[in-house]
């Protein structure tokens, strides 16, 4: 089942709408179909479902693994050279706190980044329909189905009057 990617551009943000409402009666879900602006819309406004992130699980697994590096880094350094001195206990915790502190942030902001990198779907695993056009106001609606279904998806797209549908082997207007 081959799948395609096809793109209507819109002049206004009402048509981009029309379009996702005519996708989402023609039986397509939401994760079929994307929307693409220059503009700062907020998130649900062409009608779109509104996206999930787990980014939040990042921070939280990368401070725990660096809390945990850190803290087999300082003592099993403690452990492997022992300096005795008066008595004095061979694992000292004041000075492991500093670097256990430094080890979770290190890890959490490296897994943050990490993590923005994933959550954003990057690099591109789908064949890229772009037109240049956006980036100067106009609103972009993707959209990618199975070829079966790809007649519904242009017709959606077509009722919705847009200035141009790009296909993924199409190359956009410079």
């Amino acid at each position: 089942m081959a799948r395609r990617t096809i793109m209507g551009v819109y002049t206004e943000a009402n048509g981009a709408a029309s379009a996702i409402e005519g996708l989402q009666k023609a039986g397509f879900a939401g994760h079929e179909y994307e929307v693409l602006t220059g503009a700062p819309y907020p998130e649900g406004a062409f009608g779109e479902p509104h996206s999930k992130h787990r980014l939040y699980f990042f921070p939280i697994i990368g401070a725990c693994c660096g809390f945990a590096v850190a803290l087999l880094l300082t003592s099993a350094t403690q452990i492997a050279y022992p300096m005795v001195q008066g008595g004095k206990p061979i694992l000292s915790v004041p000075p492991m706190l500093v670097i256990m502190y430094e080890g979770t942030m290190l890890g959490a902001i490296l897994f943050t980044v990490l993590g923005i990198i994933f959550e954003s779907r990057l690099p591109a695993s789908l064949p890229a329909v772009y037109d240049r056009r956006i980036s100067e106001g106009y609103v972009g609606v993707v959209v990618t189905a199975p070829e079966e279904r790809l007649g519904r998806a242009i017709d959606a797209l077509k009722q919705a009057n847009p200035d141009v549908i790009h296909d993924e082997r199409v190359r956009s207007p410079r």
